[in-house]
């Protein structure tokens, strides 16, 4: 009796965390959500209709992690101009959930990145994208959703600089359709 106890509680914790993991993935539509950004204005993904997204999502601890790809798709759309900006729209969620920093410094290096990379950076404090999308705390995870919201690309830690050029071409594939 004790085992069968111990089994269904055990199911009981883990089955939530298995579905949320299984819940993103290639080829579904991204579930919506709603953040704010410094000034508190709310964005969704419908706040870009129209454009395929990069969405980072951001441990403040992990900030600099995918600077070079980051890098890479900035010389893509404003130097080679192969990424349409009229079609595209890269941005980051800060995963504060994921941090130690307080909310200010967090700010404070967010306003860095967004001037640094003309974008917009939203506001995750509760963690709800490691609920309805299974995103890994702790981490820097780059999600590429379409322009009807289906996702193209979940890249995990660090994109190696073998990878750029691939995750670009698809970038600039996904703009034309």
């Amino acid at each position: 009796m004790k085992k069968l106890l111990f089994t269904v509680l055990l199911a009981a914790f883990l089955l939530p965390y298995a579905a949320a993991q299984g819940k993103f993935e290639i080829g579904m539509k991204a579930p919506e959500w709603t953040f704010t950004d410094a000034d508190k204005k709310p964005f969704t993904m419908d706040s870009w209709p129209g454009k395929v997204l990069q969405i980072n999502y951001v441990d403040p601890d992990e900030s600099d992690l995918n600077d070079a790809f980051n890098d890479a798709i900035d010389k893509a759309t404003d130097i080679d101009k192969t990424i349409d900006r009229e079609y595209f729209k890269g941005f980051g969620i800060v995963d504060n959930k994921s941090t130690w920093k307080p909310d200010g410094l967090v700010r404070m290096i967010a306003g860095k990145k967004a001037k640094k990379y003309d974008t917009t950076i939203l506001f995750d404090f509760e963690g709800q994208l490691h609920e309805d999308w299974g995103m890994p705390k702790d981490s820097y995870t780059v999600v590429i959703v379409d322009k009807n919201r289906i996702v193209r690309g979940v890249y995990k830690g660090k994109i190696a600089d073998s990878e750029i050029p691939g995750i670009i071409d698809m970038i600039v594939q996904l703009t034309k359709e």
